[in-house]
């Protein structure tokens, strides 16, 4: 009989397996509001987190994703805009807007 494995996907995000934010650092605390307001916004979240950003690069993006969340037609609703904007320039291949 196959051993099923179990999922593991997201035990290694805090912003995930916290009770509460106090204890998380602030990108993670931003991720932990949304997906605790939004849980359909999870996807988006984590590809934000996942980014290979630096720690600054990843507040940016989240907090550019989190005020979108309010503003109909903001580009930075989609994560890969977010994202782009923090990204060193030798990733997307141009330089991010000032």
């Amino acid at each position: 009989m196959p051993i099923k494995k179990r999922s593991t996907k997201g035990m290694d995000n805090p912003y995930l397996t916290s009770a509460t934010p106090d204890e998380l650092g602030p990108a993670e605390r931003i991720a932990y509001d949304i997906v605790a307001d939004r849980r359909d916004l999870l996807p988006s979240v984590e590809r934000i987190m996942n980014a290979g950003l630096d720690e600054a690069g990843t507040l940016g993006a989240l907090e550019l994703f989190r005020s979108s969340l309010h503003a109909p037609g903001d580009p930075n609703r989609d994560p890969r805009v977010a994202i782009a904007v923090f990204a060193p320039a030798a990733d997307v291949g141009s330089v991010p807007p000032s």
